[in-house]
Formats: C-alpha cells, sequence, structure tokens
C-alpha cells in the first residue's frame, strides 16, 4: 500500500473518532464548503459565511454579483437533488447527467448556436461545438463523439460501482477520482462541466459512504495542473493523488479546528468550575466508575456529577457501552 493511501486511512481514523460529525448542523455546514469552494475554482468570490446567509436568510452579499450568487444557489439545489437521488440505488444515465448539469446551470446557462446546431446549457444539453481547454490549451473531444463517449461513461460508472469493494476506503476515493477525471475529460456540456463532475464525485463518494472531499480555492492551480497532466501523459493517477492529498489536509484542518474548540471550551469551563477540573481529573483515573462514585470520591452530590458530566458529555467526554458496564472515553487529549 502506498504512504499516501496509508496516510488517507489513518487521517479518516482520528477524523470518524473525533466526534465532529456530531455538530449539530454539521452536515448543513460541511455541504456549504462543498458548494463554495466549487464554485470559488470557477470564479465565484463569495464566502461560505455569506452563502450560509443567502441559502438560510435570502440576504444577498454586498459586493457580489448576481451571477455568481445565483451560481451559488444552483449549485446547492442540484447538491439537494443529487444527494437524494443517491437513495433511489439508480444507475446512472445520460439523461441524469444532463438533468444534474441543467440544475447546476439553472439560472446562468444560455442558449447558444454552433456549427453542430441549436443547443441550451441551462437545460443540460450536450454541447454541439468544440471546445478547448482555456488559452492555447488543448482540444476536448469533438462534440460529434460527446453522445456516445457520455454513455460508454455511465457504462463503465455503473460497473465500477458494482464491483467496487465498499470496505476498501482507498479504491472507493480513486474510483470517484476517477470517475471525477474521466468525465470531466469528455467535457460532454459548453459550460459547468467543473461544477457537474465534482457533484458528481462527491454523490458517488455518499454512495459508497465515504466523507464527501473538495478543492478548496487556494490549491485550484495544483487541481488544474493535475488534471492536464494526467491527461497529457494518459496517467489518472497523478489526479487521483493530488485530489487524495488534498482530501488528507483538508480533513486534517477541520480536526485542528475541532480540537481548538473544545480545548477552549475545556479551558473556560475548568477557569469557571474548579468541580469540573476535579471531576474531569477523577474521570481519567476512573473512566468506569458510576455517577455515585465519582460524587463520593469528590464528597459533592449525585446530581452535581450529573449536571457536570451533562456539559461534558459530547464536547470533552462520550460514553463506550451501557450505563451500568460502560466507560467514559475522552474525545480529545487532556
Amino acid at each position: 500500500m502506498k504512504e499516501i493511501d496509508k496516510k488517507l486511512i489513518d487521517t479518516i481514523n482520528r477524523y470518524t473518532t473525533s466526534g465532529i460529525e456530531q455538530q449539530v448542523d454539521y452536515d448543513k455546514f460541511y455541504l456549504y464548503s462543498l458548494i463554495t469552494h466549487s464554485t470559488a475554482i470557477e470564479g465565484s468570490t463569495v464566502t461560505e459565511v455569506e452563502n450560509q446567509l443567502l441559502f438560510d436568510e435570502g440576504v444577498a452579499a454586498k459586493g457580489r454579483s448576481l451571477t455568481e450568487q445565483l451560481m451559488n444557489v444552483d449549485l446547492k439545489n442540484a447538491y439537494l437533488f443529487g444527494f437524494e437521488w443517491t437513495k433511489t440505488q439508480t444507475p446512472y444515465t445520460v439523461d441524469f447527467l444532463c438533468e444534474l448539469s441543467a440544475r447546476v446551470m439553472r439560472r446562468t446557462g444560455s442558449e447558444y448556436s454552433a456549427l453542430g446546431g441549436t443547443f441550451d446549457s441551462s437545460k443540460g444539453e450536450l454541447r454541439r461545438c468544440n471546445v478547448s481547454a482555456g488559452i492555447g490549451g488543448k482540444s476536448y473531444l469533438a462534440f460529434q463523439k460527446v453522445p456516445q463517449a457520455t454513455a460508454d461513461f455511465c457504462a463503465w460508472l455503473n460497473q465500477a460501482m458494482a464491483s467496487v469493494d465498499k470496505n476498501d476506503v482507498v479504491a472507493c476515493y480513486r474510483l470517484s477520482f476517477e470517475a471525477h477525471f474521466r468525465l470531466v475529460t469528455i467535457h460532454p456540456w459548453v459550460d459547468g462541466n467543473g461544477r457537474t463532475t465534482r457533484l458528481l464525485m462527491n454523490m458517488i463518494q455518499r454512495q459508497l459512504g465515504l466523507i464527501p472531499s473538495f478543492v478548496t480555492k487556494e490549491a485550484k492551480g495544483e487541481y488544474m495542473q493535475a488534471l492536464i497532466d494526467s491527461r497529457e501523459n494518459e496517467n489518472s493517477v497523478i489526479i487521483q493523488e493530488v485530489m487524495m492529498a488534498q482530501h488528507i489536509a483538508n480533513l486534517e484542518s477541520r480536526i485542528l479546528q475541532y480540537q481548538k474548540t473544545l480545548n477552549d471550551t475545556v479551558n473556560d469551563t475548568v477557569k469557571l468550575n474548579d468541580t469540573a477540573s476535579r471531576l474531569i481529573a477523577v474521570i481519567k483515573e476512573h473512566p468506569e466508575y458510576t455517577y455515585d462514585e465519582y460524587a463520593q470520591v469528590l464528597g459533592i452530590g449525585r446530581a452535581t456529577v450529573a449536571r457536570h458530566i451533562k456539559k461534558l458529555n459530547g464536547t470533552v467526554i462520550h460514553r463506550i457501552g451501557s450505563d451500568k458496564d460502560g466507560n467514559w472515553e475522552f474525545i480529545i487529549k487532556l
């Protein structure tokens, strides 16, 4: 196993045992991160806080263009649609991918007249013109070949999803990164390919029981170069490992941020309440004790012990096993 694969597994294990996912509204705010960073790669300057206000309260951000705010709203709705669709276990089809693209481009797409005819990106229609990867970049697949290539992609993805070992976390992540790379390389649409294919990647990860990954706006250059290098060298391992390294870095950052928050909470509790500090010390020594035993050791009432443990439970400690035969385990190191 490669070193980066081992590091991914270790980081995920620490992330899942940290308790971070048990925070109130964590899923919602993680989703907002996925959306904000994906649109940022495409030029949006809307921040996560601004998106929270936009999504939850309908408050538009001052100084941001209408187009970029609509881009974020569309992507949010596309994610909600896509994540709900993953529950159906329906095979991927070209029509479905076009529906996904249509939702991504709902308010910012437009109609085009090209060599191959008229098509509308706001409806998710496959491109009928040739496109290249930026100024001086190589051309993507000729538009005449896009329908069949996209159908072949769906056939490959359905087979890969059916055969992948869901217990092999590394293989599952590599599959999701491979799917993203293959589809964005076909470039089925005239616009919105990046957002749509990253959404597809996150949907696959959700279906496989993985923590969704994203590329931060700060890593945009490395990400784009890895896509180019993978295409030019016909080696998708390049982009897979860049995406994997990004995911590790993002999870590590969230773990550190969460632990700092918990440490600050504990420090504040200890400063304000000597009883909590003494209780924590006893729990460290005797995580198996009952409330009555803690009360006896500390010389306080059982109700006082229960009140302090209620405050600590879920942030500093959590219960392993039953109330009778279990024990307390610390979420963070103290």
